[in-house]
């Protein structure tokens, strides 16, 4: 059975075991598949919220928390239907985690896992303390849900509601991630790299943390009408730690581990409870040293969780990402050539006391590739930062094609139609050539992430699709399109940076060392492709230490040191500069 097959028929039994489990399972088998159900949905938002996008929450289960009895007050209290209840907990979800979401996500690392901690447990003691939500005693008498003609009642008339909102919730996930707005989210453990084409970060963290919130705000409707009771137990830090859990366990970065860990974690601990009083007596939470012993060694044996062991099980065949074909993506028309796009009157960037720019001005032209070169720590990656916005400028202007670019964000720039690769690689290693190309085009794109999660953009995902292809190809690692980007050479993944920065459709391109790591072949073929879009008329802006490359490449050039610029022109002029040679060239410098 070929690879595809295989994991077909796996996802087949699973479904039809699923069909099957109230005809032929106890009503205890079925309510702790309930359970699992439930906490598959909170478990999916934090597949994406932390094992994708890499924002760590341990508040999840406030949101739960903010759903249940959000619904459960307005049944019970002002008989409101419990579908009605719905879009009231959904609303009231969204309002919390907008506002906790603007306070917490402005922090990162271990400041934004503490932050969340602190809201978690704030929203816990609200639960248990305010007046009118019930103190610890909870909400009883939540009504059960019911269509006309059918009344939710048992836990196998529950079972199927469950799994079918959870399985469409993992659909909606797998969706979003197999598109432009998933890219665009798998990129944000690189702001830097996402920024700089065209990613707005900080509007795109708040909708994943909004979209985590709203698919746990649905678990906590579910868990009031299924329960019938709601009270502050299930929504405290504890079960947030066990949300955690399960997708650490099942695979942060896999959809499907979220079923997985909540399964393995539900179904562990429901075991310890049952066997361990048998064997140890009544007294004392033995289960819970037993279930953290258990969980260690799992880690110990499978680290990065239980889907990547199983994907390794199962073999996978490679289908390739690029589309046949698809209708192209509009191109930017390139100014006239020998036209000035590119301004830097008086560049300055000061670092506290170290002017690492200081007084620097130089113009390129469309069709011309300009090189920048200079020692190490002359300010030349610092100059390109300050061009594309990734830094600000402590004074001077940049102008491209007569606006001015300084003052605003790298998100807009790239917009203009400039690309740039860096100094450091920064691609995302699990992803594959082809995917990691598309990024660039990320700009280029209008459909959000409500249309991905329903896949109404599958016409548009296909051309970016095409489009990155298209550069792959240019760039000559067609072989390598479905590869996984950590398997190429590091002159292989500066190639792919390149490939990238084409992908957003530049008129000015600025390369970072792109030759680092290339053999004489390769660099022969990356100065051909550039001499070729120099033809085309786009302009280039090339900081290179290899001076043999960029002497046989540039129009012109510019030399820094100790940020300022101390030669600019035509490279065999440059190359006999006295100031040059001392600072830079040396004996390279008077060479034939």
């Amino acid at each position: 059975m070929n690879a595809v097959l295989l994991r077909r028929a796996v996802l087949g039994l699973f479904l039809l075991a699923l069909a099957l489990a109230p005809a032929f399972g106890g009503d205890f088998t079925i309510t702790l598949l309930n359970y699992i159900g439930l906490y598959s949905l909170v478990a999916l938002g934090l597949v994406l919220l932390t094992g994708v996008a890499g924002l760590t929450s341990f508040g999840q289960a406030a949101f739960v928390g903010v759903g249940a009895y959000t619904t459960a007050i307005l049944t019970t209290r002002f008989g409101i239907s419990p579908w009605l209840g719905l879009p009231a907990a959904l609303a009231a979800t969204a309002v919390v985690a907008l506002i906790l979401g603007w306070l917490t996500l402005r922090l990162s690392g271990h400041y934004l896992a503490l932050g969340t901690i602190a809201w978690g447990i704030s929203l816990s003691y609200v639960f248990g303390n305010v007046q009118g939500l019930g103190g610890f005693n909870g909400i009883p008498e939540v009504p059960s849900l019911s269509i006309p003609g059918y009344k939710f009642e048992t836990t196998r008339q529950y079972f199927y509601l469950i799994w079918l909102v959870t399985l469409l919730a993992l659909a909606s996930i797998v969706g979003l991630l197999d598109s432009r707005p998933g890219r665009a989210i798998r990129a944000l453990r690189n702001p830097v790299m996402a920024e700089s084409f065209g990613i707005d970060t900080a509007r795109l963290k708040i909708w994943v943390f909004l979209y985590a919130a709203l698919l746990a705000g649905v678990a906590g409707w579910l868990h009031a009408h299924y329960l019938r009771f709601v009270n502050p137990g299930p929504f405290g830090l504890g079960y947030s730690l066990e949300y955690l859990f399960m997708i650490v366990v099942g695979g942060a970065g896999h959809v499907w581990g979220a079923i997985a860990g909540a399964a393995l974690i539900t179904g562990l601990k429901t075991w310890l409870q049952g066997i361990l009083p048998k064997l140890l007596g009544s007294s004392g939470q033995f289960e819970t040293i037993v279930f953290g012993i258990l969980i260690v060694l799992l880690l110990q044996y499978a680290s990065d969780g239980l889907m990547p062991w199983l994907d390794r099980l199962l073999p996978r065949r490679k289908v390739s990402r690029a589309p046949a074909e698809a209708k192209a993506l509009g191109q930017a028309a390139f100014p006239a050539r020998g036209s000035v796009i590119l301004e830097v009157e008086d560049a300055q960037k000061a670092f506290g006391g170290l002017m690492a720019v200081n007084g620097l001005g130089f113009q390129i032209k469309a069709g011309e590739i300009l090189g920048l070169i200079g020692p190490n720590g002359a300010g030349k990656s610092t100059m390109f930062n300050l061009i594309t916005g990734l830094l600000p400028m402590s004074g001077g202007q940049v102008r491209f094609q007569g606006e001015r670019l300084d003052g605003l964000p790298a998100r807009a720039i790239v917009g203009r139609g400039i690309a740039r690769t860096f100094q450091h690689v920064h691609l995302r290693p699990a992803m594959s050539v082809i995917e990691n190309v598309a990024i660039g085009a990320t700009r280029r794109g209008r459909k959000g992430m409500v249309s991905a999660a329903l896949r109404l953009e599958r016409a548009e995902e296909r051309q970016i699709l095409f489009e990155a292809a298209r550069q792959v190809r240019r760039v000559g690692l067609a072989e390598h399109m479905d590869d996984a980007v950590g398997s190429l050479a590091l002159g292989q993944q500066r190639i792919v940076e390149i490939a990238r920065a084409l992908a957003a459709d530049p008129v000015l391109l600025l390369l970072d060392e792109p030759a680092a790591g290339l053999r004489h072949q390769e660099k022969q073929a990356l100065a051909a492709l550039l001499r070729g879009l120099r033809d085309q008329g786009m302009a280039i802006l090339l900081v290179e230490h290899d001076i043999a490359f960029v002497m046989g490449l540039v129009d012109r050039l510019v030399v820094m040191d100790f940020g300022e610029k101390i030669a600019e022109g035509p490279p065999e002029r440059v190359r006999r500069d006295p100031k040059v040679i001392e600072a830079y060239l040396g004996s390279a410098g008077t060479g034939p």
